[in-house]
């Protein structure tokens, strides 16, 4: 197992080079793990899923509204099966609650037949228009004025931080390397050969796959492709305290825009309920802060959808950037006279799509040339499970018989353990901060924010990077 943040790369030749270890990237190495090849991931940030990936409305989508014979609509559709199986034997929190696309005008209303036709063309045929009573029936504290909605019972909340983890966990066991603080700097090209300069040095591979997300265009036009612009779509969002969990039962979704979907009421596997995300073309590609136009706007909206919620305490803001492009679909495309395959243009499905996406992607590679050889079962992950859906350390009599010390809890707010806390220093791909150590475990991510936990997480956190010197 090999993942460096810090020093020299290594000089070897990769087989392929991944730039990006965001959710897709992480998902790509994983695949290519199955094969007898030298595979290496290098990621700007000190963490997996440190960018999109790590703020997004945590949805494992249907695909029952993207457009019907894009990729993006195949990939979605074969994702989704293949990532609700992964989370199965991996212990990713997943919970099947549906969405139900609310109609609350005459305009959307007739819209609601079509959206109903799509998702038949895109492959999903059990979403239905249900009538007002049953809209209010199942969701007692919506707002008033709504007219029906087209029921979409496959829709599932999943925990992006664990997927995200888990498959850069795999990959790493599997002996891909990842190379943290790894930035891009340059490109180059010399006996067939790639060369990606990095602050960190120089590293070569025969094959480079672009899953550089908000920064995939700025590399294909490095490598000489002009094919699409990423225009980064800020989301903010709001979460709202755990009491407010039993105002929302499904995925609440407005009849989507050309702007995207909307803004969302949706419960989230770790018990809160998310609002959001807004919709904001930015030139700043770091541009992750909140605005109060936004959240006035989300409160505004979110009035609309579940009143009683804005009534509840709201935990934190976030924002994250989407990376959307002038096409309605995946820019995904292969460049074999240069062995480079570009990711680009994944937008909010991406987390679904990512293991399908991965193995379109190996497929391109092999098409290009690579010779993947025999592919072979990876040893299986079991990640820490995070969701309130299933049981949690603190409450497994036999899981504190055993270890005392999941029984000790240090964040009060999201009962997290220190036997969870050290569990997740002592990983293959260990956090960097203490923002990394909470998409671990939740740690400082309950109602306090860290203010009464916040010393003692500190604590373990530095007496373990001690100890890794």
């Amino acid at each position: 197992m090999t993942v460096t943040t810090a020093g020299a790369l290594p000089e070897e030749i990769y087989d392929v080079v991944v730039v990006g270890a965001g959710v897709v990237g992480s998902a790509i190495a994983r695949e290519l793990a199955r094969h007898p090849l030298r595979t290496a991931v290098v990621e700007a940030s000190d963490d997996v899923g440190d960018a999109t990936s790590k703020a997004n409305t945590a949805i494992l989508h249907t695909g029952f509204d993207a457009v019907p014979g894009s990729l993006e609509s195949r990939l979605v559709r074969e994702g989704q099966q293949r990532l609700a199986a992964y989370a199965a034997e991996s212990g990713i929190p997943v919970e099947p609650v549906g969405a139900l696309l609310v109609a609350w005008d005459d305009e959307q209303l007739a819209a609601l037949p079509a959206l109903a036709d799509k998702a038949e063309r895109n492959g999903y045929r059990d979403a239905r228009i249900i009538g007002a009573d049953e809209v209010y029936r199942r969701e007692p504290h919506l707002g008033p004025g709504a007219l029906a909605a087209l029921d979409v019972p496959g829709e599932s909340i999943i925990c992006p931080w664990t997927t995200t983890l888990a498959y850069a966990t795999q990959a790493v066991r599997a002996g891909v390397d990842l190379h943290l603080n790894c930035r891009v700097e340059g490109f180059g090209r010399a006996e067939e050969l790639h060369r990606l300069h990095t602050a960190r040095g120089t590293v070569r591979a025969r094959y480079l796959v672009n899953a550089a997300g908000l920064h995939s265009d700025t590399v294909d036009r490095a490598l000489g492709h002009h094919d699409f612009t990423v225009t980064p779509r800020r989301g903010q969002l709001l979460v709202f305290d755990k009491f407010a969990r039993e105002l929302v039962h499904h995925i609440l979704l407005p009849v989507p825009t050309a702007l995207g979907k909307g803004v969302l009421v949706a419960p989230t596997v770790y018990g809160n309920v998310l609002l959001g995300p807004t919709a904001e073309n930015r030139d700043d590609r770091t541009a992750t802060h909140t605005t109060a136009e936004g959240i006035a706007l989300l409160r505004e909206k979110g009035r609309r959808i579940v009143p009683a919620l804005l009534d509840e305490e709201v935990t934190t803001v976030y924002a994250g950037l989407r990376a959307a492009t002038e096409h309605d679909d995946f820019q995904i495309h292969a460049h074999p006279e240069q062995r480079y395959v570009t990711v680009g243009g994944i937008r909010s499905t991406g987390l679904t799509a990512s293991m399908a996406i991965a193995a379109y992607v190996t497929e391109l590679l092999a098409g290009a040339g690579l010779d993947l050889g025999e592919a072979r079962d990876l040893d299986p992950v079991r990640m820490p499970n995070l969701g309130e859906a299933f049981p949690r350390p603190y409450q497994r009599a036999e899981l504190i018989a055993a270890d005392p010390e999941y029984g000790v809890l240090v964040c009060h707010c999201e009962r997290v353990s220190r036997g969870e806390i050290r569990d997740a220093l002592a990983g293959p791909v260990p956090p960097a901060s203490l923002d990394g150590l909470r998409r671990r475990t939740r740690a400082r991510g309950g109602r306090c924010q860290g203010f009464y936990c916040g010393a003692a997480v500190r604590e373990l956190f530095v007496r373990r990077a001690e100890l890794r010197g």
